[in-house]
């Protein structure tokens, strides 16, 4: 019964993926109605397995977003690598909890390889450590709780043992474009949301080196790689080398643009990179693993292990690495199968190419909008691309009306007071033709609300 059931799935979740490209990428009206079928009381007697899972495909596929698929451009998603999508199955069949060595040999193992060959790849300090948690905001959590251990035990102040009450009070310093994921980690830090010091930046958001604050052994400077409307990067070797003069911390929030590093043409873009103390990215982004999946790394792992590792009496000691001391889950799933699977289908060419090629698209379609004569917002060096319409409520017209046209999907944001349509490009599914249908189907749509808008009578 589990072989046929499971054969049931793969063969159902294979269908999915060959059609997805066929489909509107947000579901129909018909569609999202259909959930109501799920709103029934409990039943007391089992149901047949198989029948549940159908019940599940006919209703809920239907009912996806198709970010899975090769059009989809919200929110710096990645689709799933086929190696890495089959792994997530397999190691989700052996059920390990990926917590410990004696629980999941196989998982550690494979850990403190993807973690060699990304520490590798990022050109990271050789001795730096890791861990694999949830997404970017676990990893910013768990590293700027990895710069709150070192810098109050330089003080004398053990924060795991005593907490906050009385402790050292230590500086925050961010930039004015600070993703939300850091200030959510801040806040259940208790280091507060709103106690940082924000720091000036230019025009597509990176971070001024002028305008940075006196910093000192007590303070943690946050950089970003990848602002998540613009893609700019924060000039890391200056703010770097300025921190590590003056003793401060300095931590990396790259939930995608961290990946610039590994293909040749857009490594520039994170110059200094390496020379930074912490490190938080995701993995569902431009590596494209299934969700949901994150990246720690800090320079000196036994400030992450003296920040997350713990104790108890029902746990044999031992000299290997153990994965549950670099995060803060102690029960989890078996990342490490499903990254190291993805890091050895593409080696270093296919990756690299994977991140030219996403970034070759973002340009493909700010030419091609700005050609069409609407407006291009940002300078276009990654891989998001920001595009106003017109005014405000024209340019928000637009973004529902192409949402609602299936053909493609990206979402709205707002840049310096504007609203704007935000295209993130980041699937190992995209294409050429993907871009060059979807610039059509946007051009189409917002072309139709301007002449709707030019017509006698219309308000």
């Amino acid at each position: 019964m589990t072989n046929s059931l499971l054969l049931d799935a793969a063969a159902r979740a294979g269908h999915y993926l060959e059609n997805s490209a066929q489909r509107p990428v947000f579901p129909t009206s018909a569609a999202l109605a259909n959930l109501h079928q799920f709103e029934q009381p409990l039943l007391d007697q089992p149901s047949d397995p198989a029948a549940v899972l159908a019940r599940l495909d006919e209703i809920g596929s239907p009912a996806t977003v198709a970010s899975a698929g090769p059009r989809y451009f919200g929110f710096v998603t990645g689709g799933s690598l086929p190696a890495a999508l089959a792994a997530n199955w397999l190691a989700d069949a052996w059920d390990n909890n990926g917590a410990f060595t004696v629980s999941s040999p196989i998982n550690a193992k494979l850990e403190e390889v993807a973690l060699r060959w990304l520490i590798e790849l990022f050109g990271l300090p050789a001795t730096s450590g890791g861990g694999f948690v949830t997404g970017a905001t676990m990893a910013n959590f768990t590293a700027l709780a990895a710069a709150r251990h070192a810098l109050l035990q330089q003080q004398g102040w053990d924060v795991e043992a005593q907490g906050l009450f009385g402790a050292p009070p230590l500086t925050v310093v961010v930039g004015n474009e600070v993703h939300v994921s850091v200030l959510k980690a801040l806040g259940m830090l208790g280091l507060g949301r709103e106690r940082v010091v924000r720091v000036a930046v230019d025009g597509q958001g990176r971070m001024l080196p002028s305008a940075l604050p006196t910093l000192d052994a007590a303070t943690i400077v946050i950089l970003q790689a990848g602002n998540v409307n613009t893609g700019a990067c924060d000039p890391m070797d200056k703010i770097c080398a300025l921190a590590r003069a003056a003793g401060a911390w300095t931590h990396v929030d790259g939930a995608f643009g961290m990946w610039a590093a590994l293909a040749p043409a857009r490594a520039h873009l994170v110059q200094g990179l390496g020379a930074a103390d912490s490190w938080a990215t995701d993995a569902h982004k431009w590596l494209n693993i299934p969700y949901d999946s994150g990246l720690v790394f800090c320079r000196q792992p036994q400030f992450l292990a003296g920040a997350m590792s713990f104790s108890a009496a029902y746990l044999v000691p031992s000299d290997q690495r153990e994965p549950s001391h670099y995060t803060p889950e102690m029960s989890r799933r078996t990342r490490g199968v499903e990254i190291w699977a993805a890091l050895q289908s593409l080696g270093r060419t296919r990756l690299a190419d994977l991140i030219e090629r996403n970034c070759r698209y973002a340009t493909q379609f700010a030419t091609g909008l700005a050609a069409a004569g609407y407006t291009v917002l940002n300078e276009v060096t990654l891989n998001q691309v920001m595009v106003a319409f017109g005014d405000d409520a024209t340019t928000r017209n637009v973004i529902a009306a192409v949402q609602q046209e299936g053909t493609c999907w990206a979402g709205g944001t707002t840049w310096h007071g504007r609203a704007a349509m935000r295209i993130s490009v980041s699937s190992w599914a995209t294409t050429a033709q993907d871009v060059e249908q979807s610039l059509a189907a946007i051009v189409r749509v917002a072309t139709e609300g301007r002449q709707q808008l030019s017509e006698p009578g219309w308000a």
